[in-house]
């Protein structure tokens, strides 16, 4: 996977947009999803169901079909890589939106190694809104990485009425599928149970269900990704998992203190949850 060398003042936005295709526009549309929107690598769209609850959250889904061959990004990708980036800064009574993201794969693609999806993919997104009551419009922006041989950004713009089909029973089924496909919250016998500063390097240690077949995969994301590398599993033994991750900044405390996200997976089952770096 080539990764462009860009000059030193570009923004880090302007830098992918730079070069990517030809922003695909959509008129708004009546429904409580968008149409779709295609490149060679595959296609994209928004999908919702149902009405906000009382604080205002909808429910919704980045759904993502590849073509056989393609892959795309997971949340932290690694070294490279464009992890999905929805921009609502057009709706204006969207206050915020959360991706949330299946377990993924570890990709390997020539000389680099990283975090995605090899498949068709669905990202569940929670949009909070200012007036749950009211009629909402969501024009939104999405970003992703689209990967063959080269990887692709892939950019399209999304317009529609989330309350216009809400009851829509395909967009059901599609937005609790996403949902239902999710990690497991991490649990005392599934779960990361420590991670430590050692030097130049993290020490993750990882509880283990005695059932599971003893090939863990684990999968971090931070505030400052650019800092950790990929986990390497270490040992393995008695239920326990320990993984070793290059620290690829001098300057350890910048991570002292902080939360590390993950998923940690094993034998087709995954689990979410952060962990505090000591």
């Amino acid at each position: 996977m080539i990764s462009p060398q860009w000059p030193g003042n570009l923004s880090p936005m302007l830098k992918r947009l730079s070069f990517c295709l030809p922003l695909l526009f959509a008129a708004p549309a009546f429904s409580a999803s968008s149409g779709w929107h295609e490149n060679e690598g595959g296609a994209v769209r928004l999908v919702t169901s149902g009405l906000p609850d009382a604080g205002g959250r909808l429910r919704g889904v980045i759904d993502i079909k590849l073509k056989p061959g393609w892959k795309t990004y997971w949340r932290n990708p690694g070294a490279a890589g464009i992890p999905p980036e929805l921009d609502l800064s057009r709706s204006p009574h969207v206050t915020k939106a959360e991706i949330e993201y299946p377990a993924p794969e570890r990709v390997h693609d020539g000389e680099t190694s990283w975090a995605g999806y090899k498949h068709s993919v669905r990202l569940p997104v929670t949009f909070t809104l200012d007036r749950p009551d009211g009629v909402v419009l969501i024009d939104a922006d999405v970003l992703l990485g689209l990967c063959e041989a080269i990887c692709i950004p892939f950019q399209a713009s999304f317009a529609f009425d989330p309350g216009a089909d809400a009851d829509n029973q395909a967009d059901a089924f599609t937005v609790q599928a996403a949902y239902a496909a999710l990690p497991a919250p991490a649990s005392p016998a599934f779960t990361v149970a420590s991670a430590k500063i050692d030097r130049e390097r993290l020490m993750i240690e990882a509880n283990l269900p005695p059932e599971l077949p003893g090939q863990p995969e684990l999968f971090i994301d931070h505030e400052k990704p650019h800092l950790l590398g990929t986990p390497i599993l270490a040992g393995l033994e008695g239920g326990k998992a320990k993984f070793t991750v290059e620290i690829l900044g001098a300057d350890t405390s910048a991570l002292a203190g902080s939360w590390l996200t993950y998923t940690l997976a094993e034998g087709g089952r995954a689990v979410s949850g952060r962990v505090k770096l000591r």
